[in-house]
This record gives structure tokens, sequence and C-alpha cells, in this order.
């Protein structure tokens, strides 16, 4: 009995070791991980400030996770369209749509429509999903505000759509719409966060003035806004009252620009279909009706009459940061080809005056005007401002001075609306 005791004593020794030196094994070669996606942490450091161990996470990733909550057992309306995936690449509306735990009721899709291959300006028709048998209503055909019966049966709705950090593009101006319906109807809604591709540092160009509000320019800010799709949300709501939610992201700085964040980027329309897009379309893309054309996906500028090489010398020397122009002729106009050099210091609206303001200098390009009607150049600018400096000839630091100060008042007030754990320094 003794001996049978013993050998059992020993033999339950060894089985301890041998699991503790598994456990070790494990560890350090990581078998085990420290922090899980799916169950991460949050630690305060001794300034009291809260540091993320799990890594950058989309608004998407952390509504899932830990803030999944928000829409269990709920009907979901979900605002998307084909940039609404996380950092797996993996689509929103599948990942609800599987859920066992959330009902995806309805989709809500903007401009170019849920797969985004819709022409600019091009009326998008509403439909039955083919494999999910639920509505997909266009917002950017018979009406771009959800209807009352569009948001029948719906508990919550949820915006998940990429950015590209510019006042005129209408992804932000369906944001509005749907807030505006939200608020209307008594539904809350859920803004899933993702980063501004230029980074939160850069606002510039004019601040849009009331008369010139449009579906370009839903509200009174800058050409480039500095903000995420939530904070822009939740200052349009100054002005809306909606029952509004935001998921922030996870390690997230506005420091960053998309680069930063290890994301891959998702076409968000035919037009932007990479990263060199998304930083020249404000750069190319301010002159509509004047002569002066953006193309090549706005990696071109120019116009006919224009010499090419005064072009280019005139906007090399102008000290512009992060940025070189190569002369180049296209179907027999005068432009430049933009050569991005630091997309950090590069400034897109910046660049947006220089380029149109040089154009004029050079050239006899006729000046859009609104009456009765607004102009879609006015709508663009979001003043007629710039169409009379660029009458009267102003040098582009000129007409830079003349928008400081609407600017610097934007920036005063957008401070409250800023999320502040994006914040690590000052915004310049």
């Amino acid at each position: 009995m003794n001996k049978k005791y013993e050998f059992m004593r020993r033999a339950l020794f060894l089985l301890i070791i041998v699991f503790l030196l598994l456990a070790f094994l494990a560890e350090r070669v990581g078998i085990i991980p420290e922090v899980s996606e799916d169950n991460f942490e949050e630690n305060a450091d001794d300034t009291g400030e809260v540091r993320v161990e799990e890594g950058f996470m989309l608004g998407s990733e952390v509504l899932l996770g830990k803030e999944r909550h928000l829409v269990e057992d709920k009907k979901v309306g979900l605002i998307t369209n084909q940039s609404g995936v996380n950092s797996r690449g993996e689509s929103i509306i599948e990942l609800l749509q599987q859920a066992a735990d959330i009902e995806l009721a309805a989709l809500y899709a903007p401009e170019h429509g849920i797969d985004g291959t819709a022409k600019a300006g091009e009326y998008v028709e509403s439909y039955i999903h083919e494999d999910f048998n639920i509505p997909v209503y266009s917002l950017y055909g018979s009406t771009r505000m959800p209807t009352e019966e569009m948001l029948k049966g719906i508990d919550i709705l949820i915006y998940d759509i990429q950015d590209i950090g510019a006042r005129t593009y209408t992804y932000i101006s369906t944001l509005n719409y749907c807030m505006a319906a939200a608020e209307k109807y008594n539904l809350p809604l859920v803004v899933l966060d993702r980063p501004n591709p230029l980074g939160g540092l850069i606002v510039d160009g004019p601040v849009l003035e009331e008369r010139f509000k449009s579906f370009v320019g839903v509200d009174e800010i800058p050409m480039a806004h500095g903000m995420t799709i939530a904070e822009i949300a939740m200052f349009f709501n100054r002005n809306i009252g909606a029952e509004l939610i935001v998921v922030p992201m996870q390690g997230y700085d506005r420091t960053m620009i998309f680069q930063d964040t290890g994301l891959s980027w998702v076409q968000t329309s035919p037009n932007i279909p990479d990263l060199e897009a998304v930083f020249g379309y404000m750069a190319t893309g301010l002159g509509e009706g004047t002569g002066v054309y953006q193309a090549d996906k706005f990696r071109w500028i120019g116009g006919k009459g224009l010499d090419e090489d005064k072009y280019a010398a005139l906007l090399n020397g102008a000290g512009l940061e992060g940025i070189e122009f190569i002369p180049e002729k296209r179907n027999g106009a005068g432009g430049v080809r933009l050569k991005i050099t630091d997309y950090r210091t590069f400034n897109p609206a910046k660049t947006g005056i220089y380029a149109l303001t040089y154009a004029f200098k050079l050239e006899s390009f006729r000046v859009p005007k609104s009456n009765e009607t607004i102009v879609m150049f006015d709508k663009i600018m979001g003043t007629d401002k710039m169409g009379q400096y660029l009458e009267d000839g102003f040098s582009p630091q000129e007409i830079e001075k003349r928008f400081e100060p609407g600017i610097e008042n934007f920036i005063k007030v957008r401070e409250n609306y800023l999320l502040a754990r994006y914040s690590s320094q000052e915004v310049q």
C-alpha cells in the first residue's frame, strides 16, 4: 500500500511539473496570447491615462466586441456600402447578417450604391437583396433622407462608411440626413468610427456659408475639416439633436494618416480607388465649371490653353510641402501631374487653392456666377468669395489670408466635438 501511495504521489508531482513546463513554453512561443482580440484589456498608466494594449481597432470591431450590447436582440438598419469592412476585410453586412443575436432588417446605400459602382451623380434605385431578402434602400434616388416607411420596424440605425476627409464628399451628407431622420422618427443612431485618411491636423480651405448649403456641403465646415466620421457626427448633432451613439476606434491618434493604421484601402467610389486619389481629391477637383479640371482620378489638374511648363514652375516655386508638380499635356490641355512626396506634410485643400489660382493667373478662365440659382462652383467652395478673388486677380497667399479668420473660428468651435482619446498633441 505504501509503495502504491508513493508511486501515485511521484506521478502526480511529475504531472504538475510537466504542466507548468508546458505552460511556460507556450507563453514564451506565443501559443497563449497575452491579450485576445475578443477579450481585450485597458490599463491605466502612472499618469492615469488609459493604455490600450490590443492595438488599432475600428469602431465596427469594438461594436461587435465589448459594445455588442448596443445591438443585441435588435432589428438593425445599416447605412453602409462596400467600404464598410473590418481590418480583415470582412463586410459588416455579412457579419451582422450572420450574427445569431442581431437581426439585420434593412440596408441603406449612399451615392454610388451599396457596392460603390454607380457613377458620380447617378440615380440609384432601391431593391430587395437577393441573398438576404431584405430591402436595400437607396439614399441617392427618389429621396436622400430615409422616409418613415423605410424605417418601419427598425429599432436602431448603424452608420459604417469610410469617408475621405473632404466637405464635398457626399457620404457625410448622407450621415447628416440620416441623423435628421433618426431624430424625426425617434430612433437611436450609432456611428462606428473610422479614420480620417488625411489625419486630424489639416484644417483648411474656405468655410461654408449658410447660403451655399447643399448636398455637397451640408454644414459650416472648411474644405478639409480634420475630423473622424464620429466627430463629424457630433458636430452635426449640435443642430440636429438626434439620439447619437458613437463607438470610437481603439488605438487611434489624430496625428495618424491612413497609412499608419495598417488598414488596406477599399475603393470608396469609382474615382477614389486608392490613397493617391484620396489625397489628390481636394487638390485637383475644385474647378467645377471654370475650365480648370481634374483627370486620371484626381492625379492631374489643368485646362485648355495652359502652358504646362509655366504652370508647373509656379506651383513648384510656391513652397507647398510634400508635393511636386510634373508638367504634362493631356488631350490638348496643359496641366500638371501630382507627385506626393510626403503624405504627412501634404495639404490637399491648400494645394487646391494654389492650383486653381495659378491656372487663372496664366489663362483667362471663366468664373461661374450664382444668382437665384447657386452654381456648382460656389456649392463646392461653400462661398462665392473664391470666384470674386479669382476675378480680382488675388494671389493664393492673399486668398489664404482672407479665409484664415473663418478657419480659426471653426477650429475653436470644433474643439467641443473632438474625441479626447484621439489627441496626443495640440492640433495645429
